[in-house]
């Protein structure tokens, strides 16, 4: 495949006579609109004849209940794993299903599409956020961690999940070495019963890092109890921040080169978003708040405002700026460079696989280039 950044002048019909390329093509895995106009600066996947593919791959996606069943039924050829989100529980142990709706049916789907269903674990308290004293009272109580493994294999032998994904978030400092005892735990009642344990883990650059995201996660111990792990290597820029780019290449890069010095590679999967964020300028730290937005939505914005799209070297990352209604915005997404990129790091550093947070939102090109690098577990 061959990748096309769209010059002042172009059509669809001109780059594809220029590279000898189907101009339906062209619309339909870049999924443009009528009447097909372009943005400057965007880039298109141009498929080819050719595979380029040498090593397989892992690839997961997050989902939540309420995806919708054209997007699942889309994406699930691509994947290795659909990881569900989210079950929650008490800080007695207690399982709790997703409260955003059924995952029977997704369930169902993967299996379809030969896609390994997986249930991920998060500590959401009341108000839906991460709560880090329900991990406390979880992971220093014998019985409760004894009652929430009961309850994750009863759960998973019910709905036929293969595997636990544990997403936990802000872990205090002084529950790291609980936590990693917990993932232990987890991880030996799955491979007993037949089933797979991966962790997530916060993108830390080195063993000491300070923070409450970074504080309660041993990257050795984790990657020496799971199965695999989940780099989180996104949201640099996020809503609340700073107008910056999500998952800037050398800021991932950063964190990989830390990661293969204490887990194998063989155990990481790098986390690519599949989002988008618009911002309103001026940025105003506690006041600003940022639109999420899809990556097929940000090229849109920049056509129907005339707006060019630039692409940063160092983050290798598309952006742009427009003003609508006397508000100036700036916009940072992914395209098919910057997932490139990516795609290019999981191979430098032979890393299982990658994982998607999140598909709820079709992305196709996205999925075309993914399977043109590399061929994927199934």
């Amino acid at each position: 495949m061959e990748i096309y950044v769209v010059k002042p002048g172009d059509s669809v019909d001109s780059i594809a006579r220029a590279l000898n390329a189907n101009a339906e093509q062209l619309i339909y895995d870049n999924q443009l609109e009528y009447p097909y106009e372009l943005a400057v600066g965007q880039a298109l996947l141009v498929s080819g004849y050719t595979r380029d593919a040498d090593r397989a791959v892992s690839v997961s996606g997050y989902a939540y209940p309420f995806i919708s069943p054209w997007v699942l039924e889309q994406t699930l050829p691509y994947l290795t794993e659909l990881r569900v989100f989210s079950y929650g529980f008490t800080d007695t142990g207690e399982l709790l299903p997703p409260n955003l709706g059924d995952d029977g049916w997704m369930i169902t789907e993967a299996v379809r599409f030969g896609t390994e269903p997986v249930l991920t674990l998060t500590p959401f308290g009341p108000d839906g956020n991460f709560n880090n004293q329900l991990i406390h009272s979880v992971v220093n109580n014998e019985a409760y961690k004894a009652n929430l493994i009961r309850n994750l294999l009863d759960t998973m032998e019910e709905k036929g999940y293969v595997g636990v994904d544990i997403d936990f978030e802000y872990i205090l400092a002084e529950d790291r070495d609980a936590f990693s005892d917990f993932v232990w735990q987890v991880a030996e009642a799955m491979r007993a019963a037949g089933y797979r344990t991966s962790v997530a883990l916060a993108p830390k650059t080195k063993a000491d890092q300070a923070g409450l995201l970074y504080e309660g996660k041993d990257y050795r111990a984790l990657g020496e109890a799971a199965d695999s792990v989940l780099l989180m290597t996104y949201e640099w820029g996020y809503t609340y921040g700073p107008p910056m780019a999500v998952a800037p290449i050398n800021q991932v890069r950063r964190v990989v080169e830390y990661a293969v010095t204490e887990i194998p590679a063989s155990k990481i999967d790098l986390g690519i978003p599949n989002y988008g964020y618009d911002w309103p300028l001026p940025y105003e730290r506690g006041t600003t708040k940022a639109a999420t937005i899809n990556n097929v939505q940000a090229v849109r914005i920049a056509i129907e405002q005339g707006a060019e799209i630039l692409f940063d070297n160092v983050a290798e990352s598309p952006y742009f700026t427009y003003t609508a209604d006397d508000i100036e915005h700036e916009v940072w997404f992914e395209d098919v460079r910057s997932l490139l990129a990516k795609f290019r790091l999981m191979e430098e550093y032979g890393l299982r696989g990658c994982g998607y947070w999140q598909i709820m939102q079709w992305f196709r090109a996205n999925w075309l280039l993914l399977q043109d690098q590399f061929y994927i577990l199934k």
